[in-house]
């Protein structure tokens, strides 16, 4: 990957600054990086930080090859009004905001610009986050390509299809929630049984890790390491049953086909 092409962060916010400092970790020269800030006091601290150049939105369309929109979604429109007059159809534009389709950027920009649309989740934060990333209608191998280098510092990435990142925003999008709330819930019930607080989410969040990691690296199915932890009349197989009998797995998939047409009813402006 050309790491010398030019490359501007719009709305450097927290996930916007995760990609910058993933990207100069990655080999980018801080003087091939743009970014821009609502706030002059933001844009000075990322300078003085990490040594990039704050500019203005329109001065950021000018020079770069390639534009990484960051903006919360309810923002972008304001930023497309303002950018689309200085962006040159053979720039590179990556949105990362939630629920915006390719086709809405297209119809914006000018004739042939490609887009492409990624999905990030928070823990691009720790760079153990998950991107999802789609083609628009005008971009090729080579956009897709430099959209992976410049998130794959920051976690994993996965292509699919447009019509799928609905459903990759459910999963992954969304994800991370579900596992807080699920540790959350889990220290309470360890306090309820007798531990200090500090003790149970101690015990809770490193077996997360645990298991996580076993699920990335083992190669084995869930179901494969689950039945190693479920003696018969055991203790793991009657926490099982009662997670069964008030239907936890059913409550599962009702909220993520939720959370999946909650990103429809988004992308379609409701």
């Amino acid at each position: 990957m050309d790491v010398s092409q030019k490359i501007a962060v719009l709305g450097t916010g927290k996930i916007g600054e995760a990609l910058l400092s993933g990207m100069i970790r990655a080999g980018w020269s801080p003087a091939d990086l743009l970014v821009t800030a609502r706030r002059a006091d933001r844009a000075a601290d990322l300078r003085d930080r990490y040594g990039v150049e704050a500019v203005g939105n329109p001065d950021a369309a000018k020079s770069a090859d390639t534009l990484i929109l960051a903006v919360k979604p309810q923002d972008m429109g304001a930023l497309l009004d303002e950018l689309a007059p200085h962006v040159a159809a053979d720039r590179l534009v990556i949105s990362a905001a939630a629920g915006i389709p390719t086709a809405w950027f297209e119809e914006r920009l000018a004739e042939g610009t490609p887009v492409v649309r990624v999905m990030p989740n928070t823990p691009v934060l720790v760079d153990e986050g998950m991107s999802v990333i789609s083609a628009g209608r005008h971009a090729g191998e080579e956009h897709l390509a430099r959209t992976e280098a410049i998130f794959q510092p920051v976690g994993k990435t996965l292509r699919v299809p447009e019509k799928q990142q609905d459903a990759a925003t459910a999963l992954s999008g969304s994800g991370p929630a579900y596992f807080y709330y699920l540790v959350e819930a889990m220290t309470d019930a360890g306090i309820l049984l007798g531990l200090p607080r500090a003790q149970a989410h101690d015990l809770i969040v490193q077996s997360a890790i645990g298991a996580a990691v076993m699920l990335r690296d083992s190669g084995e199915h869930p179901v494969r390491l689950r039945e190693a932890v479920t003696s018969p009349a055991g203790t793991t197989i009657n926490a099982i049953r009662e997670l069964e009998k008030h239907g936890v797995r059913a409550a599962l998939l009702d909220a993520l086909e939720a959370a999946r047409d909650r990103s429809r009813e988004l992308a379609s402006g409701a």
